[in-house]
């Protein structure tokens, strides 16, 4: 993997890659789904503060055990899908009609999270989220990593401790209250060209020639709101911290 380092009054700003194609971020009229994926999510009551507006007209499918993460939250998820087999108990389903809950077999060619996924797009979701799948094995971050990738992806991913947002062309500008100071890294996804804007980070990403297999980690913060523009291609945007709405 190749990696360059840009250096910008005697600190370092490493680069290096991840991710592909478009979608939607939560733009006017498209219709938002939330997958609640197994794994560490925010704890309820900012679960609660992040999701109250955008919840409300959405469709919410649980993978698996994600259905504890939905249901602490005060959400009843229209769908439930997967094979059951980390969740805490069965008894959990008794309230749902049976209809809405899709078992699949243990040995199978899709992950829950990829299943929550293709239930959202076949009922119509034109942008979606993913709340949890935090913590755990490495193997399965990079699979929620990856379906960053495909041509219908999700817009956010929100975990127990970061905020991920994908952006491109087509969803274009991220704006972003902060602290001044907070973290943002920045990574390509997909086949490029890549070509981005900042306003309000300490290095600015108007000038940065992306590649496949670079990415900018640990930029900072200069201001409390800072904007990312895709002019071209599509990026990942990760805030270690869930920032402020």
């Amino acid at each position: 993997m190749g990696v360059f380092t840009l250096f910008a009054s005697g600190i370092n700003f490493c680069i290096v890659l991840v991710l592909e194609k478009a979608h939607t971020i939560h733009l006017m009229g498209k219709r938002l789904g939330i997958v609640f994926a197994g794994g560490e999510g925010p704890g309820p009551d900012t679960l609660r503060r992040l999701l109250e507006v955008p919840a409300a007209g959405a469709l919410i499918v649980a993978a698996d055990s994600g259905l504890e993460l939905a249901e602490a939250a005060g959400l009843r998820p229209d769908w439930i899908t997967g094979d059951m087999d980390s969740l805490d108990s069965e008894d959990r389903l008794r309230s749902y009609p049976a209809d809405r809950v899709i078992r699949h077999a243990a040995e199978k060619d899709y992950t829950d999270t990829e299943l929550a996924f293709a239930l959202l797009w076949e009922k119509g979701c034109e942008d979606a989220w993913i709340v949890g799948g935090g913590g755990g094995r490495i193997d399965h971050l990079f699979g929620i990593r990856d379906l960053f990738e495909r041509e219908l992806f999700p817009r956010r991913w929100i975990t127990a401790a970061e905020d991920i947002r994908c952006i491109d062309e087509a969803g274009g500008s991220l704006n972003m209250r902060l602290e001044p100071g907070s973290l943002v890294s920045v990574l390509p996804l997909g086949g490029g060209p890549w070509k981005a804007e900042s306003r309000g980070l300490k290095w600015p990403l108007d000038n940065v020639y992306w590649e496949r297999g670079l990415y900018g980690l640990s930029n900072v913060a200069l201001a409390e709101e800072i904007t990312v523009n895709a002019g071209q291609g599509r990026f990942m945007v990760i805030f270690p911290g869930l920032p402020r709405e």
